[in-house]
């Protein structure tokens, strides 16, 4: 007997940040909303990503900060407290409890239905094989992605950690191995070492970060090597074996590496290898094709859409949030009947995902960036410049120590005398980051920045700095 199917405007699948926001606007504006989630609401991000894998870097980071001031240097003469770092970590999760969430959506009027559910065609949602929610005007797959383990020998024996084992390990590892180059991977070694593992990081290319300007991994590398992580670049790993409680990693030389724990950290998949894809038409497992107002362009009707990491635009929570925005107002819209601005600028129009979508690598150095690297930017045929300086040079950095290490670059595009890039790797830069973010999707002409006076003495002094080179 087929279940009596329960009608509302909008449907969505997942509650992470994305489904949450999602579920929000497509609610605030007279939508009745319900949101369907199998795990805890919130999310990767609150439980297994953003927050506690800043929870366990802050207390490295301010170490290393301390230490690198004289007076400060001296009254630092102890290493961290593991255990106070992992409860702090738990409280920052709500120790894998999500009822504050719970409440939250109740007191927005969102419906909130607890299981696994599946596209069962057209506008209709099956959970758990047993409610069939169906949706006036859109579902909305907001269901995000998950570790890729790749296929080497003895990996499932030897029970890998993934990202969300790696943020919510119950105690440190006296020997860490991580398999990886990008961002997971050298935020979790620094993490890690910094609580007292002994790590190694294992990376199959010539180097980290590679999405990024080469002189950010290069800086980055440096920071880990001074920390004490053992890098070893073109390396790969070929097989791995667990014996009780360590795991033999053999590598492409022949060599082996020891450790209690693995962290392969070697990319991110959609989650949408078992949605019922195939009942509308797509491929399970796949990447869900959107245009720019997170409409699925592949399933005919206008009522499917895809927010967030599962739609491969930008694997960022921000991200994910602000495409959440954009993908209510178009549901809302066209709810409505009202026309739908996807213009570049448009309401409904997820633009910054392409023109500049911020990303900061919280590791010692950090690494934060914003639009194209000059490789992109060469690449796209634009006629473009890259502006250099050593952050190190500007007042403001020698505040915190006598050793700055840093550099920033701006990529301006010649034609238009606009900035279309930005890279910063240094000591506290992230903060720096949504200025450049203004200015890339603002596209604010240079002319303009030359009034935009940066404080003294302070690290943005270095937006002058890089003024002044590209007129010089």
């Amino acid at each position: 007997m087929s279940p009596k199917p329960e009608q509302y405007d909008v449907v969505v699948l997942g509650g992470g940040p994305t489904g949450e926001n999602l579920a929000d606007r497509a609610k605030a504006a007279g939508l009745s909303t319900v949101l369907v989630e199998s795990q805890l609401i919130g999310g990767e991000c609150s439980y297994w990503a953003c927050m506690p894998s800043k929870a366990l870097l802050r207390p490295w980071l301010a170490l290393a900060h301390a230490r690198a001031l004289p007076g400060t240097r001296e009254a630092v003469t102890g290493e961290l407290d593991a255990a106070a770092v992992l409860a702090r970590r738990d409280e920052f999760t709500w120790h894998w409890h999500d009822d504050s969430q719970v409440e939250w959506l109740r007191s927005t009027g969102i419906d909130l239905v607890r299981g696994h559910g599946r596209l069962a065609g057209e506008r209709s949602v099956l959970v758990d094989g047993e409610r069939l929610l169906t949706a006036r005007h859109a579902v909305a797959v907001c269901t995000g992605t998950r570790a890729a383990l790749p296929h080497v020998p003895g990996l499932a024996e030897a029970h890998p950690w993934t990202s969300r084992d790696a943020t919510s390990a119950a105690k440190v590892p006296g020997r860490l191995a991580v398999v990886g180059g990008g961002v997971v991977a050298v935020e979790m070694a620094t993490a890690w070492q910094g609580l007292g593992s002994r790590v190694t990081l294992l990376v199959r290319g010539g180097g980290v970060l590679d999405r990024m300007e080469p002189f950010a991994g290069e800086l980055v590398l440096a920071g880990l090597t001074a920390a004490g992580v053992d890098v070893r670049l073109d390396t790969e790993v070929t097989r791995l074996a667990r014996h009780g409680g360590e795991v033999t990693l053999t590598l492409g030389d022949g060599g082996t590496v020891l450790a209690d724990e693995v962290l392969y950290a070697t990319g991110r998949v959609p989650r949408t290898e078992d949605i019922g894809l195939e009942t509308v038409g797509l491929e399970p497992g796949s990447w869900l094709d959107v245009d720019d107002s997170c409409l699925v362009r592949a399933v005919e009707g206008g009522w499917l859409y895809a927010a967030g990491d599962v739609n491969h635009r930008a694997l960022l929570t921000h991200q994910g949030k602000y495409q959440a925005r954009i993908t209510g107002a178009a549901i809302a819209a066209r709810a409505a009947g009202t026309a739908v601005d996807t213009s570049r600028w448009g309401p409904h129009a997820a633009s910054a995902d392409t023109v500049g979508a911020p990303q900061v690598v919280f590791t010692e150095p950090e690494a934060a960036s914003v639009g194209l690297s000059l490789a992109e930017a060469e690449r796209a045929g634009l006629r473009v410049r890259a502006v250099d300086q050593e952050i190190g040079n500007v007042a403001g950095a020698s505040l915190y120590g006598d050793d700055y290490r840093g550099r920033a670059r701006m990529v301006v595009d010649l034609d238009r005398d606009v900035i279309v890039g930005v890279t910063f790797v240094g000591p506290a830069v992230a903060e720096l980051l949504h200025s450049a973010t203004v200015a890339v999707v603002g596209e604010v002409p240079i002319a303009r920045l030359w009034h935009a006076v940066p404080a003294y003495p302070t690290i943005s002094e270095v937006w002058l700095r890089l003024l002044e080179s590209l007129r010089g």
